[in-house]
């Protein structure tokens, strides 16, 4: 199933970013050179530290977020999206 959200339109706050984290067991940040791996699973970050690295200065889900099975790829890596999504 697929589920395509146009950010601009529907704005994804810090609450609903928490609950879509839950749904995930990892999450891939990525930021300019940096990419961050949280274990959402084995070893959850605290909700402050998660927050910080999902939310953009708006206060919203930072863009492009795409949910691929039990993955969360937050940001843009060509290297990251390409290790998983093919």
């Amino acid at each position: 199933m697929k589920i395509r959200v146009d950010a601009r339109r529907e704005r994804l706050g810090a609450n609903e970013a928490l609950e879509l984290a839950n749904q995930v067991d990892r999450i891939i940040v990525s930021r300019g050179k940096q990419t961050l791996l949280f274990d959402m699973k084995n070893a959850p970050p605290d909700q402050e530290t998660l927050l910080a690295h999902l939310l953009g200065p708006t206060g919203n889900l930072r863009a492009p977020a795409l949910r691929r099975g039990k993955t969360l790829l937050v940001g843009f890596s060509a290297e990251s999206y390409r290790d998983n999504l093919t």
